[in-house]
């Protein structure tokens, strides 16, 4: 495979279907570690775009060549250390074995197979191997087994299925620790190397040595609550309901990051709840207790010890930071003389009229309101013709609801 010389015209075709060859000396794009000045690795390479991505390809028969050294490691030193490799066959060839590769890093294998090539009926067909903790990735391939015969819908294919092969395999094991290792390494630096002794409060001292200064400058306060806006996670301790376990409450690392929300076992690591913070549409808020509505009405029940109130509010306004979701309403509906609430609900539980001045209406109902709990019974465990039994022969309703937004649009 190292040892290729030139491109057959097969070969070649399958290049310009790829990508552009681009020349490296004086080339400022992503070169993906090619020598871009001095040709050492070779005049010439593969280059394409693909949505956001930029793609080198290392081509075999454009890195260097040498006769007197058998296993061209100049070659394995580039494609030998990708994690993603593509195989190109043209007919004849013997079928591929990841077995005959010896690489630490070759994770994904994409076979290319050449049918009829460089003729008016060239069509190509494809197939994947990859490592055993390197999770499935799309897109699939054409269950029937049929051939590519459309160059554009195979270009697009092929270079979708290599950028998510990498990106999966960035999950795998091995990729997971050195990544783990490398942030290790980093924040070892930062602490080791980054760090001052010298003490924060030091504005008076300061200004009795700077001459140049006319006028003291304050000192600049961060805004209060500003962490509440970062990218990153903020954790808190909390004891989550476990709505599996009979109601049993796990102690658990509550994360809150710019996209996720996710709930960890303190004592197996193990994720027990996670959800995209898009997903959030509002919360039901107490002293020691907080709920967590998501999706449909689905929600997570979390609770602080006692003298932790502050992480409750803490909690409640990173929520506001980061979701479309807003504080629950507790409501008692009453009937009109008919014995009607006033109101219609659809299956998922938003309300789709309101009767005008009716008692639904005076109490705060509005149309695109949600019901998340009827009767104190969730109302995403309840079929349609649950919910509308339990509000017509239920003596006292009381409703829990998530608000519409300003415009009347339902939170979702």
């Amino acid at each position: 495979m190292y040892n290729n010389e030139e491109a057959t015209p097969a070969f070649t075709a399958f290049l310009e279907l790829l990508g552009e060859t681009v020349c490296l000396k004086g080339f400022n794009k992503y070169a993906a570690q090619l020598d871009t000045k001095t040709d050492s690795t070779g005049t010439h390479s593969l280059y394409t775009t693909y949505q956001d991505y930029e793609i080198m390809f290392h081509v075999s028969t454009m890195l260097p060549y040498m006769p007197s050294n058998p296993q061209q490691l100049l070659r394995k030193r580039h494609i030998g250390n990708d994690i993603v490799t593509i195989i190109f066959q043209e007919p004849g060839a013997q079928p591929f074995t990841p077995q005959n590769i010896r690489s630490h890093f070759q994770h994904v294998f994409v076979i290319v197979r050449v049918h009829s090539p460089c003729s008016d009926n060239t069509c190509y067909s494809v197939a994947v191997t990859r490592m055993k903790d390197v999770p499935p990735f799309g897109p699939p391939l054409p269950s029937n087994g049929l051939t590519f015969r459309d160059p554009a819908a195979f270009r697009a294919f092929l270079l979708a299925k290599i950028i998510n092969a990498e990106n999966a395999a960035h999950k795998s094991e091995k990729f997971h620790a050195m990544a783990t290792r490398t942030r290790q390494g980093y924040l070892r630096d930062l602490a080791e190397n980054c760090v001052s002794t010298t003490p924060l409060d030091t504005a008076g001292k300061l200004n009795n040595l700077i001459s140049l200064a006319s006028k003291r400058k304050e000192r600049i306060r961060a805004r209060e609550g500003a962490e509440m806006g970062a990218l990153g996670a903020l954790i808190w301790r909390v004891l989550a309901q476990d709505f599996s376990g009979g109601g049993a409450e796990l102690p658990c690392a509550l994360a809150i990051s710019s996209e996720y929300i996710v709930l960890a076992h303190c004592s197996t690591k193990e994720v027990v709840f996670n959800c995209f913070c898009a997903d959030v549409i509002g919360w039901t808020a107490e002293r020691l207790a907080l709920k967590i509505f998501y999706g449909r009405g689905d929600h997570v029940a979390l609770r602080v010890p006692e003298g932790s109130a502050q992480d409750i509010r803490e909690v409640v306004q990173r929520l506001k930071a980061l979701t479309i979701g807003c504080e629950t309403v507790d409501m008692t509906l009453r009937r009109n003389g008919l014995g009607q609430l006033g109101f219609h609900v659809r299956l998922d539980g938003t309300v789709s009229e309101v009767e005008e001045y009716g008692f639904a209406w005076q109490a705060g109902l509005r149309q695109g309101s949600r019901l998340v709990e009827i009767c104190k019974v969730a109302a995403v465990t309840l079929s349609h013709e649950q919910m509308i039994d339990l509000l017509r022969t239920s003596v006292t309703v009381k409703v829990v609801i998530i608000p519409p937004f300003e415009e009347g649009g339902a939170r979702r």
